[in-house]
């Protein structure tokens, strides 16, 4: 076994331990969720157990997690610049751990379009938090107030716009794979009015 190999096994069994200990199971209860002795268990998080295969499924399934997220090592870069689109106020972060997957920065001027027409649908959800200011979310025939600190969530199949209520707003948004396809598709993440999720 190389170093990185043993540096890798000890990850697991740690991560093990502590996925196990954040949720409060005794090593009895993980043992039972994942069909494994006590003991068993005991040795895998204590390093006197060899690591299987089949073992480490069973026991990420039992943690509710994926085998790939318990075998993941350290990324080398942590730190992610953001890229920006200065004429509209945007700044955008991909998240590496969910390809398709954004967070946005996005500061609004401009009210949300009066035009029912010019809200836009599409497959995903997002979620966003306003930073600063009020942001008005028009979703469907409704019309909805987030003020500083509030947060929304919303289906965008339902037709959508957002802007800012008297004076800019800042927001930060997350937007799943489908909902960043479905912008991507209708120009773009921010039309002239300052319209973005």
């Amino acid at each position: 076994m190389t170093q990185e190999d043993g540096d890798l096994d000890s990850l697991v069994r740690k991560r093990i331990r502590a996925l196990r200990v954040a949720q409060g199971w005794s090593l009895e209860e993980l043992a039972t969720r994942a069909r494994l002795s006590q003991s068993s268990l005991s040795r895998i998080e204590n390093g006197q157990r060899r690591l299987a295969l089949d073992q480490l499924v069973t026991l990420a399934r039992a943690l509710d997690t994926t085998l790939d997220q318990l075998v993941e090592t350290a990324a080398g870069n942590v730190v992610i610049s953001p890229m920006i689109d200065g004429t509209h106020g945007l700044m955008r972060w991909p998240i590496k751990g969910e390809p398709g997957m954004s967070v946005v920065r996005q500061r609004m001027t401009e009210p949300p379009p009066d035009n029912p027409s010019r809200m836009r649908a599409h497959p995903g959800r997002e979620w966003l938090v306003v930073l600063s200011g009020t942001a008005i979310l028009m979703l469907g025939h409704r019309r909805f107030r987030i003020e500083t600190n509030q947060a929304a969530e919303f289906p965008t199949m339902m037709p959508h716009a957002i802007g800012a209520e008297s004076g800019p707003c800042e927001i930060l948004g997350i937007f799943d794979r489908d909902a960043r396809r479905g912008h991507q598709r209708d120009g773009g993440d921010c039309d002239a009015q300052g319209t973005c999720e």
